[in-house]
């Protein structure tokens, strides 16, 4: 009986020891780090796309953190797999390898990994795929999750008042007194009328001022009170399309900013490739275009910037940068396509807006299109109010854009944007002229 038990413990013990030996081999590591190289190379052989991705919003003392999850059908082609590719709009580009490779496994059919990302505030678009990346014509094989993080409030704690108690006790004696010392023999009635309605006159105006304030500016004036503002009517967004030219990083935050604020500030719901990437891989450019464009009461054309002429780039600078969506190259030549087919009728014509991001706003820019030469034009962050009522002209009741709760804190990321966009400018405009000067040297 004792050998038949340390038989069965001796088996246990063998079987555990396997179990634990197989899961430790199955065990994969995920390496993650910044990547500042150029763009993978495609290749004809690739692994298979990614299983599913998924991200979670994880909140921090300053920034907040993403937690990036995707999984990988473990089959034939993990052959292939060099690594994981993760592109976040407005963030490094990250590389993550798999350590030991992930031919070792055998068993898993699914395998989930994930990588913590610190990113601020605002509209995040990630972007997922396995390396090598396939040929061009095979699809897309990025996965996007996109997810709009709202900017944090500092919001101060309220101090409550200490009141003290105080207790009077007084005989019935004291207060009889009390009562005939306070009240005057020689009270006129009608002085006690001219006062009282003096008063109710005062707070009459007070509140018809009070309903004038509101009415013009209520939102920022009552919640700068402490007043909880009360459920109102939504106002019906405005659908607007956003096209723009495939230029630098420091103009694509721009868009993106603006993008942003029309549809969390200015009650617009917002289309723009940026968003909507899957839908224009389905679609095509032009498809996705024309039906975007027909569903949308205002299209609005982004005017390039001056220093983005092909003449006027250093050397540097002709490469497009590798963050901004291959559909961009696309779509801007077709709008103009769409604004010249519609020339002929001033009706159509007034659909289409266009919109300059800082610098020297001039009502025709030297370098604007002549397509767009004969289209309402507005200048950022000047116009900015007269864009917003422009959008909502049919509104009547629209508020003013300055008097809206939150327009301060959500036009400072827009207005950082744009001066970023004038300064990467001015830094371009200057390398040219000292490029310039060179080959006249030269």
């Amino acid at each position: 009986m004792m050998m038949m038990m340390m038989m069965m413990r001796g088996v246990t013990l063998i079987f555990v020891s396997y179990v634990w030996v197989q899961v430790n081999s199955q065990e994969i590591k995920v390496e993650c780090h910044e990547f500042y190289g150029k763009p993978p190379p495609v290749t004809h052989i690739s692994p298979s796309f990614l299983a599913d991705l998924k991200v979670k919003l994880l909140t921090g003392e300053e920034r907040y953190t993403l937690n990036i999850s995707w999984a990988i059908n473990i089959d034939a082609s993990i052959q292939h797999l060099t690594g994981t590719r993760i592109v976040i709009l407005g963030e490094p580009t990250h590389h993550c390898e798999y350590n030991p490779p992930l031919a070792n496994l055998t068993t898993s059919m699914q395998k989930w990994f994930h990588y913590l990302v610190r990113v601020s505030y605002g509209f995040n678009s990630i972007q997922v795929a396995n390396l090598p990346l396939p040929q061009k014509g095979s699809g897309s094989a990025y996965k996007e999750f996109n997810i709009n993080i709202p900017k944090p409030s500092d919001v101060p704690k309220p101090i409550v008042p200490i009141v003290k108690s105080t207790t009077y006790s007084t005989t019935l004696q004291d207060s009889t007194r009390l009562r005939k010392e306070t009240v005057p023999a020689n009270v006129s009635f009608t002085n006690i009328v001219v006062g009282v309605f003096g008063v109710l006159a005062v707070l009459m105006i007070l509140v018809h001022t009070c309903y004038i304030i509101y009415k013009n500016c209520g939102a920022k004036f009552a919640t700068s009170l402490g007043f909880k503002m009360l459920p109102t009517s939504p106002v019906v967004p405005v659908p607007v399309l956003v096209v723009y030219p495939a230029e630098n990083l420091a103009f694509q935050r721009a868009v993106v900013a603006l993008a942003e604020f029309l549809q969390w500030q200015g009650d617009c719901s917002v289309a723009i490739d940026m968003w909507q990437q899957g839908k224009i891989a389905e679609l095509g450019p032009m498809r996705w275009l024309a039906e975007q464009a027909k569903a949308a009461d205002r299209v609005l054309i982004v005017c390039p910037q001056p220093s983005s002429q092909p003449s006027d780039y250093p050397p540097n600078h002709i490469l497009p940068d590798p963050s901004i969506p291959a559909a961009a190259h696309d779509l801007f030549p077709l709008i103009l396509n769409m604004v010249a087919s519609h020339a002929k009728s001033a009706h159509d014509l007034a659909k289409f807006w266009v919109v300059q991001l800082g610098g020297k706003c001039e009502k025709r820019p030297s370098n604007l299109a002549l397509e767009l030469r004969a289209c309402k034009t507005f200048c950022l962050m000047k116009d900015l109010n007269r864009l917003y009522r422009s959008l909502h002209q049919d509104n009547k009741k629209i508020p003013n854009l300055v008097c809206r709760p939150g327009v301060e804190q959500s036009t400072v990321k827009l207005r950082e944007a744009i001066e970023k966009l004038v300064e990467h400018q001015q830094r371009i405009l200057k390398e040219v002229e000292s490029l310039k000067s060179v080959v006249t040297t030269i």
